[in-house]
């Protein structure tokens, strides 16, 4: 995934209303810019970091900057949840993700469920299909493993339940969490922040969803797959 313009570098001042933070680029302009991030994006939103924006495209968008990356620890997170389906996406066609290779078709969005969306739809007249839902993982407490979530997702957990069903109902089912950083050495469960998230997550694996979990290679040109990453229990 590459972005489509030059990103601008700039100095976090502040996050704000979930939504909006505050930045001052290197030119000593200060701008509001989005923030496409519902977590808490823990540990990712001190006053001071290096970031880096996107511009609009549009230029009637009332705002003109999108937060894309943060820097920590001389190394980059993508924070932009909005880019994960389409890292995923172009992962499984360009068969970088072996697990999920062999499908004639792949489609995003597609209406599932109890009024949900699956992320991406995989089909083929040989096999049954494969629902992916993909989360995006940004936070690490240690010094090795990714965790999520970093807030309660009552949201998550209803993805969860709603893989689980469709095992149940003859189909393949799989959670695959993208860690948008690169100083990681394996994911587990945030337990502590959202347990009914740990227990559900519990039961939709012994029913037979799987899970799957890569790292991403993140510069200020492009984000894509990296490597896969063992699931700690």
């Amino acid at each position: 995934m590459h972005f489509p313009s030059p990103l601008f570098r700039g100095q976090l001042i502040k996050r704000y209303k979930r939504f909006l933070c505050d930045i001052e680029l290197e030119s000593g302009e200060i701008v509001t810019a989005h923030v496409a991030n519902s977590g808490s994006m823990m540990g990712l939103k001190e006053p001071g970091l290096t970031v880096w924006l996107s511009p609009a495209n549009n230029p009637k968008r009332k705002l003109q900057y999108s937060w894309e990356l943060v820097e920590i620890n001389q190394g980059l997170v993508g924070i932009n949840t909005a880019l994960p389906n389409g890292i995923v996406a172009e992962a499984i066609s360009t068969s970088k993700v072996p697990a999920l290779s062999g499908y004639d078709t792949l489609r995003r969005e597609v209406k599932y469920g109890e009024n949900s969306r699956i992320d991406i739809l995989l089909s083929d007249s040989n096999k049954a299909d494969c629902y992916v839902e993909v989360k995006n993982v940004t936070l690490k407490r240690g010094e090795k493993y990714a965790e999520f979530p970093d807030a309660v997702t009552s949201r998550g957990t209803k993805h969860l339940k709603e893989l689980g069903n469709m095992v149940r109902d003859g189909h393949r089912a799989v959670m695959f969490y993208l860690i948008q950083r690169q100083d990681c050495e394996g994911f587990k469960l945030a337990k502590d922040i959202d347990p009914v998230y740990a227990e559900a997550f519990t039961v939709a694996r012994k029913m037979g969803v799987e899970i799957l979990c890569y790292d991403c290679h993140i510069t200020t040109n492009n984000i894509v797959i990296g490597t896969a990453q063992p699931v700690i229990e």
